[in-house]
């Protein structure tokens, strides 16, 4: 891969930096779209957890995301809420603490927990009682991607909170990239960034990583420690002039919400606005969370960088239309 440089104008003297990232601003972006599972295959494995991450190689996807809170302790989690009650059993396994919040365990407590079953007990519910993504997902799909050895391997109580660095180690081993949303708000962890740059690199993932959070103060950090990992202005309201605020941030891409692209408006109409906005300036454009296969194909004839999927398989679908 060929050098780009980058030339920085700090203090009054100009730095230059070397930018072989291929997710950073003017480097070569990866070839196609990017099909980007959604908290790992979340539709067909419990979600944010290594086993959902493993099979997002099984439907060709390139990247998958993920989401990093703080132990109590300072361990970087990998977990979606704040709160622990809707994908473990915290609640049943520490009766009676008067928190759920994840930065009130410990790391070695919230290693006891159990990760996958609540997933299991998903499925076994009437369509109408599940968890809104997993309303989504049909008999056949389940027939098909998730056998009934994984569905007892995820009732087995062997599927835990992975820490950021387990899930990374993951990525390398399936050369897969990451989207690593940092959950700031509203606990707003004290040196986070700091911390998630520092195991990148001491990974060498940085041409791996795209970092994104909905605080993008966040953005500014890792971009203050890092000139190399990539990172993603997350939003779920739509921006005027977003490639303008992605410069400002020195920031790689836009990650709109498909709620602000215009499809449940008046028109029903994908606004193509924002999109090309921020293709024209040289960023990317990854839309979450989309699910649906007209809108797939919508986005992906609106030139989008990359789809951010619980069903993966639908993305890869589209993609081989």
């Amino acid at each position: 891969m060929p050098f780009r440089l980058k030339f920085q104008l700090t203090t009054g003297r100009i730095t230059m930096a070397f930018k072989l990232n291929p997710l950073r601003t003017g480097g070569e972006r990866p070839v196609g779209i990017l099909n980007i599972a959604h908290r790992g295959a979340r539709a067909f494995a419990p979600e944010n957890t290594l086993p959902a991450f493993g099979k997002a190689k099984r439907f060709g996807c390139q990247m998958f995301e993920l989401d990093v809170h703080l132990s109590k302790d300072g361990e970087l989690i990998v977990h979606h809420d704040e709160q622990l009650t809707r994908c473990t059993d915290a609640s049943a396994k520490f009766s009676g603490r008067s928190s759920y919040t994840i930065s009130d365990f410990t790391s070695d407590e919230l290693h006891q927990l159990d990760a996958g079953s609540w997933y299991v007990e998903q499925l076994s519910l009437p369509v109408h009682q599940r968890q809104g993504f997993l309303q989504g997902v049909t008999e056949e799909e389940i027939e098909r991607f998730v056998s009934t050895e994984e569905l007892a391997f995820y009732a087995s109580g062997e599927v835990g909170l992975p820490t950021l660095r387990e899930a990374l180690e993951l990525a390398l081993r399936e050369d897969l990239m990451v989207n690593i949303e940092l959950k700031a708000m509203p606990r707003m962890y004290p040196g986070m960034a700091e911390a998630v740059v520092k195991l990148v690199a001491l990974l060498g993932m940085e041409n791996r990583v795209l970092v994104s959070s909905f605080d993008h103060e966040q953005l500014v950090s890792v971009r203050r420690y890092s000139d190399c990992i990539a990172t993603g202005v997350l939003t779920g309201d739509r921006l005027a002039k977003p490639g303008a605020y992605l410069a400002l941030l020195d920031a790689d891409a836009y990650h709109p919400n498909t709620d602000s692209m215009g499809f449940h408006s008046l028109t029903r109409k994908l606004d193509r606005r924002g999109i090309a906005d921020v293709l024209a300036s040289g960023r990317a454009v990854n839309v979450w969370t989309c699910n649906d296969k007209d809108e797939i194909r919508q986005l992906i004839a609106a030139g989008v960088s990359g789809v951010i999927s619980d069903f993966p398989n639908r993305v890869r679908d589209v993609l081989q239309e």
